[in-house]
């Protein structure tokens, strides 16, 4: 079994929603990656580059390509779809980071459940983002007395806050186009979407009490 130990700092897992910009998705590898491809993620396998760690699927939209590489296959009838899995698989070999590619695209019933996977891995005491065509999302949250916070420079054109778990109280932003201060925002009015930094400067985003999902577009 390949561990943290074998010098794989992060976990990259590879789903498959489509991805168009490949150059740009080879970027946010490392030599010291453990990859996952997850069932017709494999279909990124040359786009990508990196070879894979460890391949996990139901093989129900991707044939399994029998690799001489470690082979998790599940059935088809499950609770977890195959990146949940290929989640819970990375945080049981260690892995404290997480970057999560191919799973935003257009079935939005798998890239919703995706965007969770965030919370999951909070939950777990790690770490996570999420890189597609257009954006990078990650989450702000507070632990205890101790507050949430990100920047964003100006190098990404806008980013919005999404509130997924009910309200996050004491979100400030400073440095922006719309700042606010000590604010509410909850599921149920998305006020702060399509922001921007200002020019020459990083925006400034804190939360005191929840989490917020934080969308960096890219392009």
């Amino acid at each position: 079994m390949e561990s943290i130990s074998d010098n794989k700092q992060r976990c990259v897992i590879v789903g498959g929603a489509d991805i168009s910009d490949y150059a740009r998705m080879r970027t946010y590898l490392s030599a010291h990656d453990f990859v996952i491809y997850c069932d017709s993620g494999l279909k990124h396998l040359n786009g990508l580059g990196a070879a894979p760690s460890l391949l996990v699927g139901d093989w129900d939209s991707h044939e399994n390509p029998h690799l001489d590489v470690e082979t998790i296959t599940l059935p088809v009838a499950k609770d977890d779809t195959d990146t949940v899995y290929a989640m819970r698989e990375g945080i049981r070999r260690g892995f404290k980071e997480f970057l999560l590619l191919g799973v935003i695209g257009a079935r939005f019933d798998h890239t919703l459940v995706n965007a969770y996977i965030l919370s999951a891995l909070e939950n777990n005491g790690c770490r996570g983002m999420i890189a597609d065509d257009y954006s990078e999302m990650e989450l702000i949250a507070s632990h205890g007395d101790e507050e949430g916070s990100a920047e964003v420079d100006d190098s990404y054109p806008f980013f919005s806050l999404v509130a997924l778990e009910g309200d996050a109280a004491g979100v400030t932003i400073k440095d922006a186009k719309f700042e606010i201060e000590d604010a509410v925002i909850g599921p149920s009015y998305q006020y702060a979407t399509s922001n921007e930094p200002l020019p020459g400067q990083k925006a400034r985003i804190s939360v005191k009490n929840g989490r917020l999902l934080l969308i960096k577009i890219t392009e």
